[in-house]
Order: C-alpha cells, then structure tokens, then sequence
C-alpha cells in the first residue's frame, strides 16, 4: 500500500507542522493543541477569525477571503477551515507541511458527525494535498475544558504519524471523551446513526421573513457494537478512525451496469 512517508523529512530536519480548526483561533482547544505541536517542531496557525462549526468541506468562492497575521506564528482567516489550510498551502507557508492538525474541537466528530464537521474537512483537505492529517475533537461544548487528560494520545500519534506517515488518501479522526483519565483508547470504525433534527420558530424579521434556529438530538443506530468508535468514548476511550477519501461503495459498483 501506499504511503505518505515523512520519515526522511522528520529525520533530517525540524518538522513543519500546520494547525487549523473550526472552532477560531482563540479557542482554548487549538491553542492546546498547538502547544503540544511546539514539541515536534515549528508550527503555523492559520485558523479561522470565528466559529466555523458545520462548515464540512466548504470554501468561500463567491466572495474575498482575508487573513490577517495575529503575531509571529497564528494568522486568523475569514474563510472556512478548508480556505484556511488552502491559503496556508499556497500563500502563508514556506513549504509543504510534514503534518496538518486540526482541533481539538469543542464537541465530538464521531459517526456521521464527521461528515458536517469544519475539523474534519481541514484534515480532509491536507488529504486531498497528499500531507498526512489529523482531526482531533473533544466530546463536550464547554468553551473552557480541560484538554490535559488527552495530550498522551495525541503525542502517540502525532510522533507516529511524523515518523511513519499514512497510507495514501487517508486521514485519522480522533475523539476523546469528557474524562479526567482516559481508560484507553481503539482504533475503530465509525458507528450507524442519525441527527434528528428540529427548526425551532422565532419571530419574523422587519422584512417578513420566518426565521428558524436549528437543533436537533444524536442517535446511535448501533450502541452495543464494541468496534464502533461511539462506544470507545462511552466507555471512556479515544476513538481513533482511519477516513479514506475515497467514498465509493465498491460492493454496489459491480451490480450496475456501465
């Protein structure tokens, strides 16, 4: 199999290491997170300027993305977290990255979730550039959390993705639990479920316009399948999932004809 290989790179000099989110620049779990890639070598931040979550795999094509240079090594964009690894790529930095991290979210990215989440798509998108990545999302929406419970796992592979790369085209997602120690962590699969989601009315808006608040509620299709990376987080694991980018249902593509 195919590999991104950064062993030579990582063995002859300092690592460069790109760190990214959905959540902002200034969210505690980036700026964690950026602290442990201080570790492994020279980091650049190019995060958004705000919230992004939801954003997915979005970019800004109709309109001027911007950034703005925070200080020595953190620049805010006021695109999506796709536009910021795109633009860190081709205008912020001095060369390819080793590595691109995402994270750590506010709010888990497991299941299906992964599929709206601005954390992902970053770590989707240095994929697509052939850079091996890494998403990393905490189970919880409080904006002050301690993420020092986690730092283990992600220096474990932080090193082992520096040392030994990823195979060609995929990426890892990577999801903790709400703990103050991890009972260990799984390298498992993303488990079936579902949002079930409710527009909540408001009032109309001075033009007459019906104006909803979206809100919804998760449901694991598959609580007690022990390979599935929402029952490593509840019961107190980090879920660790390979993502190909490659969506293609291969049992189904021979049953149609071409």
């Amino acid at each position: 199999m195919q590999r991104i290989n950064t062993i030579s790179t990582f063995m002859e000099r300092t690592p460069l290491i790109l760190v990214t989110n959905d959540d902002g620049y200034q969210a505690q779990g980036i700026n964690h997170l950026a602290s442990i890639m201080k570790k492994f070598g020279n980091i650049i931040i190019v995060a958004p300027d705000s919230a992004r979550s939801g954003a997915a795999c979005s970019i800004t094509p109709t309109q001027p993305v911007s950034t703005k240079q925070i200080n020595d090594d953190t620049y805010a964009c006021s695109g999506t977290p796709v536009d910021c690894v795109k633009i860190a790529l081709e205008k912020i930095l001095p060369s390819k990255p080793d590595l691109v991290v995402s994270g750590i979210n506010h709010g888990d990215n497991a299941s299906i979730s992964l599929h709206y989440s601005g954390t992902v798509g970053a770590a989707f998108e240095a994929c697509m550039k052939g850079i091996p990545a890494i998403a990393f999302s905490l189970r919880t929406h409080k904006k002050e959390c301690d993420f020092t419970p986690f730092t283990q796992v992600i220096e474990e592979w932080v090193d082992k993705v520096l040392k030994e790369g990823l195979p060609t085209d995929t990426c890892l997602n990577i999801n903790f639990p709400e703990v103050s120690h991890l009972s260990g962590s799984k390298v498992c699969r993303m488990a079936r479920g579902m949002w079930h989601t409710e527009w909540l009315d408001a009032e109309k808006d001075a033009d007459g316009r019906n104006i909803y608040t979206l809100t919804g509620t998760f449901k694991n299709l598959e609580p007690d399948a022990e390979d599935t990376d929402y029952w490593a987080i509840d019961h107190n694991m980090a879920a660790i999932t390979p993502l190909k980018l490659d969506i293609t249902d291969y049992d189904t593509l021979g049953k149609f004809c071409i």
